[in-house]
């Protein structure tokens, strides 16, 4: 029989891409591999997949009694279900992995998306921020393994809990590529994709395109801020060039990545998990040749340093957004030297080359 891993999210399942390449990567490995999320009322069908989907239902949708009753719902299944090993994505389902995995004598790992205890979200709120990093304290130290998705965020993940952490990228796969020609159709379009949340510089990234009448910008995803930020474009009067798209499938955003002239990544300084982020976006955009424009935080700077695939902003405000877009759309030789790049990288940076590291984590853990 084959050993099952159960790895656990907050999530719906449907958007994760770094979840969707690991489970695939740990089932063609031969493990029988259970991902567990959360099912929400608006949730979408789930896509067939090569492991077990789980989603589990909950009463509260945010808030602490949503974490709550999450947590004790996923305790509740872990008890009740056979594994070889837990894994906790994030720390936001930590404490059932732990517990279960304990009292099952089971190994328990912890895959650190982000550094949880410095999101905006949580570095705003004193009390918040001190629980949780109580619990990261407590336990992030006694896990069997670690890895998480960036060498600076492995580095201060490892200095602050004395624990060694693996690096994983959150790579593209290499058949993600795709035919570039597609995009001559769409020659002004700028495309963020990812969560509509605080401190990924929307706002201002909508501000700058009352200075670009000739340019789309595409915002391929859900958040906090989905209200506000369609308020604010209204206000402007860009609805008919700010285009909200919604959740898109991963195999969906994979074509329309392959439409955008641009890629944006824009993060506030707000805390250290995004001073040291290293979004998978960033690698999607590289995937499928796209030039894109991130803040100039230091893991950005090293992959741009090595490939020269970025443009960096000094500074986030709609001016620096507007005028690095504008030259990126006039001067033909710097875009068509960053495209050129992005495609070299793009056969470098490929989730083949990441998934021996994952696969050797497990192996060690599990023989």
């Amino acid at each position: 029989m084959p050993q099952r891993i159960i790895l656990t999210v907050t999530n719906d399942l449907v958007y994760d891409q770094r979840m969707q390449r690991i489970c695939g990567s740990l089932s063609r490995a031969g493990y029988e591999v259970w991902l567990v999320g959360r099912l929400r009322p608006q949730s979408p069908t789930l896509a067939p997949a090569d492991w077990r989907q789980v989603r589990l239902r909950c009463y509260f949708e945010s808030g602490k009694l949503f974490y709550l009753e999450y947590n004790l719902r996923l305790l509740f299944f872990l008890l009740t279900h056979s594994f070889a090993a837990a894994s906790a994505v994030d720390l936001d389902t930590l404490l059932p992995c732990f517990v279960a995995a304990r009292l099952k004598r089971k190994p328990c790992l912890y895959d650190a998306h982000e550094y949880f205890t410095e999101v905006p979200e949580v570095v705003r709120r004193p009390l918040v921020k001190k629980i949780w990093e109580w619990l990261a304290r407590l336990l992030i130290p006694r896990v069997d393994a670690a890895y998480t998705v960036g060498e600076g965020l492995g580095k201060l993940l490892s200095q602050r809990y004395g624990k060694p952490f693996a690096i994983v990228r959150n790579v593209p796969e290499k058949e993600q590529g795709g035919d570039r020609k597609v995009a001559q159709s769409h020659s002004r379009t700028v495309l963020y994709q990812g969560a509509l949340n605080e401190g990924r510089g929307l706002e201002q990234a909508i501000e700058a395109m009352q200075y670009l009448p000739d340019v789309s910008l595409w915002l391929a995803g859900e958040g906090d801020l989905s209200d506000s930020l369609r308020q604010l474009s209204r206000r402007l009067g860009l609805e008919d060039r700010v285009h909200f798209l919604g959740f898109v499938r991963p195999d969906e955003l994979k074509k329309l990545t392959l439409q955008a002239t641009i890629g944006l990544n824009l993060l506030e300084n707000k805390g250290l998990s995004y001073y040291y982020s290293l979004a998978n976006k960033a690698f999607d955009y590289i995937r499928a040749g796209v030039p894109s424009i991130h803040m100039d935080f230091p893991e950005y700077r090293v992959l741009n340093d090595q490939y020269d695939v970025f443009e960096l902003l000094d500074e986030l405000t709609p001016y620096t957004i507007f005028t690095t877009i504008q030259r990126l759309l006039s001067d033909s030789v710097v875009y068509q030297r960053l495209q050129t790049n992005c495609g070299k990288a793009g056969e470098i940076l490929t989730w083949e080359r990441e998934e021996s590291i994952l696969l050797r984590i497990y192996s060690d853990l599990l023989g």
